[in-house]
């Protein structure tokens, strides 16, 4: 017989990420901070392969991924709403964790379920913040997949990218309420 946690599963249906332009300082401190990855590091591993890592980005390196974010987009031809959107996240941010994708040889894990893995624990994190009462957003974008940013910006190495940013902060203001995914179309196997 099932032993239900209704305040998880409240939780659960009631979770949204906060943008990460809203929020703020004051940020978890290191204790939280390890509170919150030890966590999210509980997401399934794949027989204790843990195909990631976690990376903590505080404020001071925040303008310097900014600064690459701006020098990497002209290097690329980017337009200047791209530029502006890709270091847009380190220009605001003050605190995030950079979810560090490591693909490891294995002959019974392929590289698709060590992805999947580090976007669980991406999800893992997000969540742990927000249960503990920060405010929590997954980025990514054009910068989170360009090789030389992540080599330059992070020192990753070509076997691991950047599965996700996620900020976390006090939230200076809720937004609104936006409409959930519709799940009425559900294929049925009998």
């Amino acid at each position: 017989m099932p032993d239900p946690n209704p305040e998880a599963l409240r939780f659960l249906q009631t979770r949204r990420s906060r943008p990460a332009k809203t929020l703020s300082p004051p940020v978890p401190d290191r204790d939280t901070l390890m509170m919150l990855l030890e966590t999210a590091a509980r997401t399934p591993d794949h027989g204790k392969l843990e195909p990631w890592r976690f990376i903590v980005v505080e404020r001071p390196a925040m303008a310097d991924l900014a600064e690459l974010a701006q020098k990497r987009g002209e290097a690329l031809g980017l337009d200047a709403e791209q530029i502006a959107k890709g270091r847009a996240q380190f220009d605001q941010g003050h605190l995030a964790v950079a979810v560090i994708e490591v693909q490891k040889p294995s002959e019974k894990i392929p590289p698709l379920e060590q992805t999947y893995s580090a976007g669980a624990v991406c999800l893992a994190l997000l969540n742990a913040a927000l249960a503990a009462g920060w405010g929590a957003n997954w980025l990514s974008g054009w910068a989170s997949h360009d090789r030389s940013f992540m080599a330059m910006g992070f020192g990753l190495e070509p076997h691991e990218r950047i599965a996700g940013l996620i900020h976390i902060g006090t939230e200076k203001s809720t937004p609104p309420e936006r409409p959930r995914p519709n799940i009425s179309e559900i294929t049925t196997w009998k």
